[in-house]
């Protein structure tokens, strides 16, 4: 039997289209589904999805309760650090920041229009390594 996967998370936002607009335009993210119908309405879920993991963005409800712990960040593996900085920069918010180095998995960490936190990695999340295990892997 195989292991289960994280397929699916869901967070809220004041703006959801905003946010789905920036994975979308940043993480070239696909906007799956917005509903209940078209057109696409700034009060309505918008879903995200990279082809594996989907990423409900939920409009928020005064009606709603808030819990004073739970999400926290999340994490994108990707080919070039450089590109994704210059398209947050594009999107006009903050650079991403060089994490500690005694991090092991995560290079940088930046954060979407509404300031929820991820992590950018070129390294991945597979393996347990420092900056400095990294570099003495790169050496040789």
């Amino acid at each position: 039997m195989s292991r289960p996967r994280v397929r699916h998370i869901a967070f809220v936002a004041q703006d959801p289209k905003k946010v789905a607009t920036f994975y979308e335009q940043v993480f070239d993210m696909k906007i799956i589904h917005c509903g209940p119908s078209e057109p696409k309405n700034p009060d309505w879920a918008y879903y995200v999805s990279d082809g594996y993991l989907t990423m409900a963005i939920l409009p928020f409800s005064v009606e709603g309760s808030a819990k004073p712990v739970g999400f926290n960040h999340f994490g994108f593996s990707v080919a070039d650090p450089k590109v994704i900085a210059e398209k947050i920069a594009a999107f006009g918010l903050r650079p991403p920041k060089k994490r500690p180095g005694d991090r092991p998995f995560a290079e940088e960490r930046a954060a979407d229009p509404e300031g929820n936190m991820f992590d950018i990695s070129e390294h991945g999340f597979e393996d347990v390594e420092t900056e400095d295990q990294r570099a003495g892997k790169a050496k040789g």
